[in-house]
């Protein structure tokens, strides 16, 4: 965590419907960055029902998703924060705002697939769950860019 100070104006709140829009304008940049997948307005609006924005004076500057796939599994997705307000713990509040939901909906299991691994092992996150259970992946095709 960087020394600067979280601004007194932060807001960390679900995402509402009239936040739809400019979500899609936000993630552009992590999306052309190869940062995030590409994500439809339909596919975004999936996500408004466990997503949570972080604003400061109503500028968007976060915003982070729980896509919940059964009670035993939840995936942290679409995790961003402008660069300007990076390391200042915007991200942390937005991954715990998804994990109390996880919790809150008793889902067992929260994971994150990233290619920031410091950032969630600082969050708590690890390679294994208890009982040294692991995911493996394979990739079945490459992604589209849209």
């Amino acid at each position: 965590m960087s020394e600067s100070p979280l601004p007194s104006s932060l807001e960390i709140r679900p995402v509402t419907r009239e936040d739809l829009a400019g979500l899609a304008d936000f993630i552009e940049p992590f999306v052309a960055e190869g940062r995030l997948l590409p994500r439809t307005t339909e596919e975004l609006a999936e996500l408004v029902y466990n997503g949570f924005v972080a604003k400061v004076e109503g500028r968007l500057i976060g915003f982070a998703a729980l896509e919940i796939y059964s009670r035993k599994l939840a995936e942290i997705r679409s995790l961003a924060v402008l660069p300007e307000y990076q390391g200042k713990g915007v991200g942390r509040l937005l991954v715990e705002e998804c994990v109390e939901r996880a919790r809150k909906r008793d889902v067992l299991e929260v994971m994150a697939i990233t290619s920031s691994e410091v950032f969630f092992r600082s969050c708590g996150f690890d390679f294994t769950l208890p009982g040294e259970k692991k995911a493996l992946f394979i990739t079945t095709s490459e992604p589209t860019q849209g």
